[in-house]
């Protein structure tokens, strides 16, 4: 897949209000913070990457931008609307800044659907656990959708699957990427932190 035809976004503006405010994109897996782990393995797939919300991060990787929530203190929503309104390609891959076992593997495979024949407007995971909406990809098709719903204060990022064409990625498609539930794993709380630290971390 030609690198020029999508933007990567990681939301990194989150309060992180379960794990007392703390920078999550900064915790270290593995001998390294999920930040610099994320950019070593998304990085070769755009020359557009953006780093959305929080502070301006320090990083040396040449063509990484940060970019401020337009619409401040909508969460996720708003992030997805930034990245959106400052992406430089059509297609936007959303990536939250607690995810450290994204793999570029999966992301193009999300990206070779998202430019498939049908063209949905969104392309994301469904496990058990329900969709996964901050490791998807989306078009600038969202755009409008998204901002009458920070207008209305329909902040729910699956609410906007209602006003949009979908693909949906199982957990069978997932798996040949590897445990979905590995690739997916998100670090809402010190308890989950420990838990992945005590797995060893393997990436």
């Amino acid at each position: 897949m030609n690198v020029e035809l999508s933007s990567l976004a990681i939301l990194a503006g989150g309060r992180a209000t379960r794990f007392d405010g703390r920078d999550k994109s900064a915790l270290v897996v593995a001998g390294r913070t999920i930040l610099d782990r994320q950019i070593a393995e998304l990085s070769p797939i755009t020359r557009d990457l953006l780093i959305v919300g929080g502070e301006a991060p320090v990083v040396s990787l040449e063509g990484v931008r940060h970019v401020a929530d337009r619409v401040p203190g909508c969460g996720p929503l708003g992030g997805l609307h930034a990245a959106l309104s400052e992406a430089q390609a059509r297609v936007v891959v959303i990536v939250a800044c607690d995810m450290p076992f994204v793999s570029a593997p999966l992301i193009r495979y999300l990206l070779t659907l998202a430019n498939g024949p049908d063209r949905p407007d969104v392309v994301v995971p469904r496990t058990e656990r329900g969709y996964h909406p901050l490791c998807a990809v989306y078009t600038r098709a969202c755009l409008d959708p998204v901002t009458r719903r920070l207008a209305a204060g329909q902040l729910r990022m699956d609410g906007l699957f209602e006003d949009v064409r979908v693909r949906v990625v199982t957990a069978d498609a997932l798996a040949a990427f590897g445990d979905p539930g590995h690739l997916l794993a998100n670090l809402n709380t010190p308890l989950e932190y420990r838990a992945i630290e005590a797995k060893g971390t393997q990436s």
